[in-house]
């Protein structure tokens, strides 16, 4: 089993997690929640309104979400999802886990490659489709 961080449309109550859910996709289980120890760049960002980590550590928030145990069928199905390598790119990251007080490497979804203006759009460290910032997340199937 591989630990991934969500932090964007696939965190619980979102509207992608229900692919988390699916047992056709493969097995995922919440193990908690934590937040990237290094701060990192969360922006809303494109014409769907999507989150995206920005792969600049050190720069932004430390971002919140959840971290899951994931099989390799799932894994593989979420690199798919998550377009990667393309759109995204799968990384390890250093994630604190909340009230565990420890730390857990994680795959993370994030992307390295971008307009530059998004290094400019606001920062999150907590990211919900409903949010107060009024960027509503454009489903995929509505587009």
């Amino acid at each position: 089993m591989a630990h991934v961080f969500v932090y964007g449309t696939l965190k619980t109550g979102q509207p992608n997690h229900k692919v988390l859910l699916d047992g056709a996709h493969g097995r995922a289980a919440l193990r908690g929640r934590g937040r990237t120890v290094q701060p990192y760049p969360l922006v809303i960002a494109g014409e769907h309104n999507i989150p995206r980590l920005l792969n600049l550590p050190g720069r932004g928030n430390r971002v919140a979400g959840e971290i899951y145990a994931v099989d390799e069928q799932m894994l593989h199905f979420l690199d798919e999802f998550e377009g990667c390598p393309d759109m995204y790119q799968r990384t390890l990251v250093t994630i604190a886990v909340e009230g565990a007080g420890g730390t857990l490497q994680c795959f993370v979804y994030s992307t390295a490659t971008y307009p530059p203006e998004w290094v400019h759009l606001p920062y999150h460290d907590d990211y919900d489709s409903q949010g107060e910032h009024g960027l509503r997340y454009n489903p995929r199937e509505n587009r």
